[in-house]
């Protein structure tokens, strides 16, 4: 995940740095060096109480001759305090050299699919930290860095939803829906939630939902068998609507304790499939919406989700195939364009490869 990204920065970061050191202005900033005082060392008491000393007899001495002695200036050494600069050199960036050697990051963000308004909020955190700051050179590179880790944070710091607390302290059966394009993993993200669940001591069963697609319930069907959880199906062609709600009947009558159903899947410009859809939530009064988009499209993932959101609402994300996806721009835009809580991101082929969502192990992945 970010591989292709992380370079990209750091290039980018490099070559700004260098631009920076050769380019920007150069300010030499006053220090205030405060001498040292000199440590009197009191004596103590044993030192004050000395006896005097016996007197000795006086012995008559010849007179000597009278020496001269000339006083020579002593010439005061410098210590510590003396060798330290008088002033310490930075340098400075102006607005318009700011836009000039930040110009390449910009490129960098969207070579790897980061929308514009995501890269303007990272602009804007960097001008403040950045333009007219007097920067120590050594410093320069850490400096930008900083600022790019706590800017990408907040983008990814999005709204959560702790999906235990609220099956286990819903009505029973708690049910989510699932939504999305063709091909972007949504049956094996419901197998992959239902043996998260599975795992944390709750029962879940799957409605085969999808009957518009070939093989569709055959799939599902032999997932839930490879994480031992049951599955509601119909024949192909047959009414979703229908399905999903013979399946809620199911887990009420068995004390199932969440439902997660399949959905064909749709282009959200298709508005017969989308009319579907609406009826399938309609009827089917779910507690959650889950609209599952796959990382590779990259920016187009804020179309999908708006569309979406627009005509049933979306009440939370899975991102899948973040394994293959060097890029890591369309998380980022989802995250902050989208302001939607992520459940998981998928990161393999296998059904434990489902991650929760933290946002602070995801920043820390982009520039470790």
């Amino acid at each position: 995940m970010f591989g292709f990204l992380k370079k990209k920065i750091k290039s980018a970061v490099s070559s700004i740095t260098k631009k920076v050191e050769e380019e920007a202005e150069v300010v030499e900033t006053p220090v205030k060096v405060e001498k040292k005082k000199p440590v009197i060392k009191e004596k103590s008491k044993a030192e004050k109480k000395v006896s005097k000393p016996k007197e000795e007899k006086k012995v008559e001495q010849k007179p000597k001759e009278k020496i001269i002695v000339k006083e020579e200036p002593v010439k005061e050494k410098k210590g510590f305090f003396g060798k330290i600069k008088e002033r310490v050199t930075t340098k400075k960036i102006s607005e318009k050299q700011f836009d000039e050697f930040f110009f390449e990051l910009e490129v960098a963000l969207l070579e790897n699919n980061v929308a514009l308004e995501v890269i303007d909020k990272i602009k804007e955190d960097l001008k403040v930290d950045l333009v007219d700051v007097p920067l120590q050179r050594k410093d320069v590179s850490k400096q930008i860095m900083d600022t790019l880790k706590k800017s990408v944070s907040e983008i990814l710091d999005v709204p959560k939803i702790s999906l235990l607390s609220e099956v286990k302290k819903a009505e029973k059966p708690y049910k989510i829906l699932f939504l999305g394009f063709n091909g972007v993993g949504k049956s094996l993200s419901v197998a992959r939630v239902a043996q998260y669940f599975k795992k944390n001591g709750l029962k879940p069963i799957l409605a085969a939902g999808d009957t518009f697609r070939a093989a569709a319930v055959a799939q599902l069907e032999e997932y839930g068998k490879q994480v031992g959880v049951p599955v509601v199906k119909h024949q192909q062609g047959s009414d979703a609507c229908a399905v999903i709600f013979d399946t809620i009947s199911s887990a009420k009558a068995k004390s199932m304790d969440v439902v997660l159903a399949d959905s064909a899947g749709r282009i959200h410009s298709n508005n017969d499939l989308m009319q579907e859809l609406q009826k399938i939530v309609k009827k089917n009064k779910f507690d959650l919406k889950v609209l599952v988009i796959e990382a590779t499209v990259g920016s187009d993932v804020v179309d999908q989700v708006k569309e979406f959101d627009k005509i049933v609402g979306v009440d939370a994300l899975i991102i899948t195939k973040n394994d293959v996806y060097e890029k890591g721009g369309s998380l980022l835009s989802a995250c902050f364009l989208l302001e939607k809580p992520i459940l998981f991101l998928g990161v393999g082929q296998g059904f434990d490869d489902l991650k929760e969502y933290d946002s602070v192990e995801v920043a820390g992945k982009m520039f470790e």
